[in-house]
C-alpha cells in the first residue's frame, strides 16, 4: 500500500536563525536541518559560551551575542524559536515585523499565556508556526493519508496506550513546573488527535503524580476525548514503568469499519536510543502487513514541519499547517484537560434495600 509519508521539500531554502541553543537545538533541530540541506545562518543563546560552541561545532556562521543583533537581520530569514514557553512572548516582541518564525512547541505554559502569544504574533503580521512535529513523522503522515484514502472506513477508534519508563533526570527544569506530563508529552498526542478528527465536545481527563517520579508533578494521565456515540477516543499514559522492555509500550491504535492501523512510536522506548518505528495495517478479515517507513518521529519530523514553514514562506505551501491560528485550539484542549482534571468523578448512587 502506497502511503504519502514525506512533506515536500522547498526548491528554494531560506536561511534559519535559531534562537536557544539547548538540547532540543542540537539532538533534532540541527541534525534535522543538515540532513535536510536547510541553511543555518546563525544562532543566539543568553549563554554566549554555549551560542558559541554551537555555532563551532555545526559550521554556523554567526553566533549573535545579542537578541537585538539577531534580529536586526531583517525578513530574509526564517526564525527558529527553541525557549522555555514563558519566554516566547518576549522574544517575539523582537522579532521583526513580517517575519516567518517556527516556535518550539509548547504555545506557552497555559492558555493564558497561548492567547498572549497569539496576540503577539496577530500585532506583529509574523506567519507564525509551533513545532508539532508529530504531525509531519512519516508514520502519522502515512496514517493521515490512509485515512483521508478511507482505508479504515469510517474511524471508530482512536487510542493511545504509553507505558514506558522515562528518564526524567535528563530533564531537570521540568522539576519546577506546576504542569508536566499533558503540557510536554501528551500535548503532542493531543495536537496529533484533534489535526485528524478536529475538537472533541469536551475532555474527561485525570492527571497525577508518582512516587515512582517524586520530583515531577504528573508522570500519568488518563483521558477520554468526546466524540459523541460514533468515535471513541482514549489515552492511557505512564512513565514510570521501571521494570523490564518487555512490556514497554508506546502506540496508536486507529480502527474503522474497514480497517485498523496500530503504529509505535520507537522515540519513547528505552528513550533517548529509542527503538524504530512502526506502522501496520489490516484490513477486516486479512492479516496484518507491515507498512515500510521512510523514516522515524526524531528527527526526520523535524525536516517535514520545516519544510512546510519554509514552503509556506517561500510560497510553495498555501497553508502554514501548525499555524498558531490552528494550534491555539490544541491548547485549549490542553487547558480543558487540567481543567477537567480538577473536577470531581461522577458518585455511585447509594445502595439502598428494597423491600
Amino acid at each position: 500500500m502506497q502511503l504519502q509519508q514525506t512533506w515536500n521539500k522547498p526548491t528554494k531554502t531560506t536561511p534559519i536563525i535559531i534562537i536557544g541553543a539547548g538540547g532540543i537545538v542540537t539532538d533534532a533541530h540541527l541534525p534535522a536541518y543538515k540532513q535536510a540541506g536547510f541553511p543555518v545562518h546563525g544562532i543566539f543563546d543568553l549563554n554566549i559560551e554555549r551560542a558559541q560552541e554551537v555555532a563551532r561545532d555545526w559550521s554556523i556562521e554567526r553566533a549573535f551575542e545579542t537578541l537585538e543583533d539577531a534580529a536586526a537581520s531583517g525578513l530574509d530569514f526564517i526564525y527558529d524559536l527553541a525557549l522555555p514557553p514563558a519566554a516566547i512572548s518576549s522574544v517575539l516582541a523582537h522579532i521583526p515585523i513580517g517575519a516567518t518564525v517556527l516556535i518550539q512547541k509548547p504555545m506557552g505554559e497555559n492558555f493564558e499565556q497561548a492567547q498572549e502569544i497569539l496576540g503577539v504574533c496577530r500585532a506583529r503580521q509574523l506567519n507564525a508556526a509551533i513545532n508539532f512535529q508529530l504531525r509531519f513523522s512519516p508514520q502519522m503522515l502515512a496514517v493521515r493519508d490512509a485515512i483521508s484514502q478511507e482505508k479504515l472506513g469510517d474511524l471508530l477508534e482512536i487510542e493511545v496506550h504509553l507505558n514506558v519508563n522515562t528518564p526524567w533526570h535528563l530533564f531537570p527544569f521540568l522539576k519546577s513546573m506546576e504542569r508536566v506530563e499533558i503540557a510536554v508529552h501528551s500535548i503532542h498526542y493531543l495536537d496529533l488527535i484533534r489535526s485528524m478528527v478536529g475538537a472533541p465536545k469536551g475532555v474527561f481527563a485525570r492527571t497525577m503524580r508518582d512516587p515512582r517520579s517524586a520530583d515531577m508533578a504528573q508522570t500519568r494521565t488518563s483521558a477520554i476525548l468526546d466524540y459523541g456515540q460514533e468515535l471513541r477516543c482514549v489515552m492511557s499514559i505512564n512513565h514510570n514503568h521501571n521494570y523490564d522492555a518487555k512490556f514497554q509500550t508506546c502506540k496508536f491504535r486507529f480502527e474503522g469499519t474497514k480497517g485498523a492501523l496500530m503504529t509505535q512510536i520507537g522515540v519513547n522506548l528505552n528513550y533517548p536510543e529509542g527503538e524504530p518505528d512502526e506502522l501496520w495495517f489490516a484490513e477486516t478479515g486479512s492479516e496484518w502487513q507491515q507498512i515500510d517507513l521512510e523514516g522515524s518521529w526524531f528527527i526526520d519530523a523535524f525536516v517535514g514541519v520545516m519544510s512546510n514553514v519554509q514552503c509556506f514562506h517561500n510560497g510553495e505551501d498555501d497553508t502554514l499547517v501548525t499555524s498558531v491560528e490552528d494550534c491555539i485550539e490544541t491548547m485549549a484542549l490542553v487547558e480543558a484537560c487540567f481543567e477537567a482534571d480538577q473536577l470531581p468523578s461522577h458518585p455511585l448512587p447509594r445502595a439502598e434495600a428494597k423491600d
